[in-house]
């Protein structure tokens, strides 16, 4: 058994932060923009996180989706390990019944190398897209199956992660490379570190699993907000200790947007509002321009689901967000808050992750 990764897992309020604060980035693509830039955006975050003293950035993966360019997030993240030094890179999430185990572990084994000690894996159960592009990316139109066998495949993951297969197993002399199998081989000097495995959810599903698991969970407050406390309690109530976690560390992603005034800030969260309008109606595309969010005509239903998503969206001046955020952190005791911005530009993303840091004092070195 591993020794305990608390210390790798949990982290440290900066600033006046009540808890770590944290980055995911969903890598948006704005009209009138190309996913280089999105890219190039996301490099600019991942560097301001890193100077700000954020704990982690973390990167989704999403399919078919024009308005999102984070479908690989194993690239993304080797290409960022380049331009950062401190903050921790990982998932947020995988979505494990998309790939066969030991892609992943092969994978994350090597943004560990490339990265050592700022990896982190989380793994979601959702195919992450549609049906339709959900088979075609398993080659299997039982898709169920994946999430039936969740498990199953989060076990084989973590066995190939740690390379400890028992005698006897069909892949017992399978290693996944880089990985500990290094450290163990005549001559070998790597070390056996590997990422820390989180289990992402937005529902009960995954938090009783990481409860029982002892492994660290991240809720998706962001887009299931009811069902939050619900989650973090049934999470807390099956946690056993582990030979990750000897108490529970749960993480919700929440939608924040910070501008220079409330109104900025409001036009800017009315594009992703309009943006996930259009993807919950089979209509998905690029982030519209706040000019298009302000001019569109909503229906009443329309009108209803858009007021329903802005309700969950902390935003307005830094100080704002920094007052919503912290009476978050007491309404649901959550362990650490990662912050997802979605707007038209990265500028705007940027912008308010640098408002959020001067709100709570983090460092500006």
């Amino acid at each position: 058994m591993e020794e305990n990764r608390g210390d790798e897992i949990r982290g440290t309020a900066i600033g006046t932060a009540p808890v770590p604060l944290s980055v995911l980035d969903l890598v948006g693509v704005g009209q009138g923009h190309t996913a280089s830039q999105a890219l190039a955006s996301a490099v600019d975050i991942a560097k301001l996180a890193d100077r700000r003293g954020y704990h982690r950035y973390w990167v989704a993966e999403h399919h078919s989706m024009p308005g999102i360019a984070s479908s690989s997030p194993a690239v993304i993240l080797a290409h960022l390990a380049a331009h950062t030094g401190r903050v921790r890179l990982g998932s947020g999430g995988v979505m494990l019944p998309n790939h066969a185990p030991l892609v992943i572990a092969e994978q994350f084994g090597t943004l560990e190398a490339l990265a050592p000690g700022r990896v982190d894996l989380g793994l979601g159960r959702a195919p992450g897209t549609d049906g339709a592009t959900a088979a075609a990316l398993r080659r299997t139109d039982r898709l169920n199956e994946g999430a039936d066998d969740f498990p199953q495949q989060l076990s084989e993951l973590i066995r190939f992660l740690d390379d400890d297969f028992p005698d006897g197993h069909p892949y017992a002399r399978i290693h996944a490379v880089p990985g500990p199998v290094q450290a163990t081989a005549e001559g070998g000097v790597q070390s056996p570190a590997r990422p820390p495995v989180w289990l992402l959810g937005s529902s009960g599903f995954s938090a009783r699993l990481a409860g029982m698991l002892g492994l660290p969970f991240a809720f998706a407050h962001h887009f299931s907000a009811q069902n939050t406390v619900p989650a973090l309690d049934l999470y807390r109530e099956s946690f056993r200790p582990s030979a990750v976690l000897d108490a529970p560390y749960a993480l919700i992603g929440v939608s924040a947007l910070a501008a220079d005034d409330e109104r900025e800030a409001r036009r800017q969260v009315l594009t992703g509002a309009l943006s996930m309008l259009r993807l919950r109606t089979g209509r998905p595309g690029l982030i519209p321009t706040p000019e298009e969010a302000e001019a569109h005509v909503f229906g009443p239903a329309e009108r209803d689901f858009v007021d329903g998503w802005l309700a969950n969206i902390v935003h307005g001046t830094g100080d704002q967000v920094r007052d919503g955020l912290d009476a978050l952190v007491k309404r649901t005791g959550a362990d650490e808050l990662m912050l997802t911005a979605n707007a038209h530009t990265g500028d705007a993303r940027l912008r308010s992750y640098e408002l959020v840091a001067d709100a709570y004092g983090l460092p500006t070195a």
